[in-house]
């Protein structure tokens, strides 16, 4: 316990200057506040470690030790004072609960989130290689999250801009045929109408860019017929070592290389391509994905019409329930990419509002210069 007679030298800090007066409430307030917050991101990462095998595994343990340490220097400081254990706060409570029960990129991302916010930089209580450490845990964190993020970029993409695209242009689609004046039976039908056309060309659109992409990758990538003719070549003319310069390599690498794969019988391919074509996916897969990821955000304004609502309620309704989808998406990507999820959503949201408030507002124009 840090007292008028006994100062206290945390690890990082400077030699021992004069006594420290006795701690505040305040202070041992907030010191306890610290432990418990400390406690709770240790327990996250051990959390998120159990659900982690080989290096990733590690990764989080050892910075659930480091939090450990932190720890500790709070309850050094806090000597006999430590109190009752307390909880940590609200937002590392449900990060603990998160990573329990899920352990995913998302529970990443929020954890970067959190190490970003550390008040140890101006907290003069904190040591200065705590301050330090909370900056590199973030950087640690936010390479976690970037594994994550790469891994599941394709699917996430096509879940995210497919669920959008259908919200947003079927709800336009909807408002706008809806304030002119149409029945709510041929709301209905062009909301339908919308969906299906709508999901047909994101389907269709995705299968033709993700195989023309494959395509293309295979027309770079190396000749097996290359690969064979390798043991037979003239050693002495070394003429692989032209393909190794036609592919960027300067006239010393491509030569060392070259006597290399000659010495070894055979052309050495590192997986990149594979790696590539498995990165892109399936034409089909995409197609597929795609289509129900468009038809069930286009689906949603739609709803109302099909439950029996008409008019400004069910025009109302089908707003909101898209309001609602919005904010959800726009906060998913918020948390992925490391940003406040309130602005992504609340983006999300003005975004989609303003095309669909748009052609409500054309809808309300033609219908009444054509009644």
């Amino acid at each position: 316990m840090a007292t008028s007679s006994t100062p206290h030298t945390g690890a990082g800090q400077a030699p021992p200057g004069p006594p420290r007066r006795r701690p505040g409430r305040a202070e041992l307030r907030r010191w306890r506040q610290y432990l418990a917050d400390e406690k709770a991101e240790a327990a996250v990462y051990r959390d998120l470690a159990s659900r982690r095998s080989g290096e990733e595994r590690e990764i989080l343990l050892a910075l659930a030790d480091a939090e450990g340490r932190h720890e500790a220097h709070w309850r050094e400081l806090l000597g006999e004072d430590v109190g009752r254990p307390r909880r940590g706060d609200v937002r590392t409570l449900a990060l603990g609960f998160l990573a329990r029960r899920f352990g995913s990129v998302f529970v990443l991302a929020l954890a970067q989130q959190a190490e970003s916010r550390s008040a140890y930089e101006s907290d003069s209580d904190a040591t200065v290689t705590m301050a330090a450490d909370e900056r590199i845990h973030e950087e640690v964190v936010r390479s976690l999250a970037a594994r994550g993020r790469s891994r599941i970029s394709g699917s996430f993409r096509a879940a995210v801009f497919g669920a959008n695209d259908g919200l947003v242009s079927n709800l336009a689609l909807v408002l706008g045929i809806g304030a002119s004046g149409a029945t709510t039976r041929v709301v209905l039908l062009t909301g339908l109408a919308g969906l299906l056309a709508g999901a047909l060309s994101m389907g269709a659109g995705e299968y033709v860019s993700v195989r023309s992409q494959r395509e293309l990758l295979e027309a770079s990538a190396p000749s097996v017929r290359a690969s064979a003719a390798v043991p037979y070549l003239d050693v002495d003319a070394n003429e692989l070592e032209l393909v190794y310069r036609a592919r960027g390599m300067s006239p010393a690498e491509a030569r060392e290389h070259a006597a290399q794969v000659l010495s070894a019988g055979g052309v050495t391919h590192d997986g990149a391509d594979v790696d590539r074509h498995e990165a892109i996916g399936t034409g089909l897969g995409a197609a597929v994905s795609s289509f129900c990821f468009f038809a069930s955000g286009a689906a949603i304004p739609v709803i109302p019409y099909l439950a029996g609502l008409s008019g400004t309620a069910a025009v109302l309704v089908s707003a909101g329930l898209v309001g609602v989808a919005l904010l959800g998406t726009g906060a998913v990507v918020g948390v992925l990419s490391g940003a406040s999820p309130l602005a992504r959503a609340v983006r999300q949201l003005a975004i989609g509002y303003g095309a669909a408030g748009t052609t409500y507002v054309l809808g309300l124009v033609f219908g009444a210069s054509t009644s």
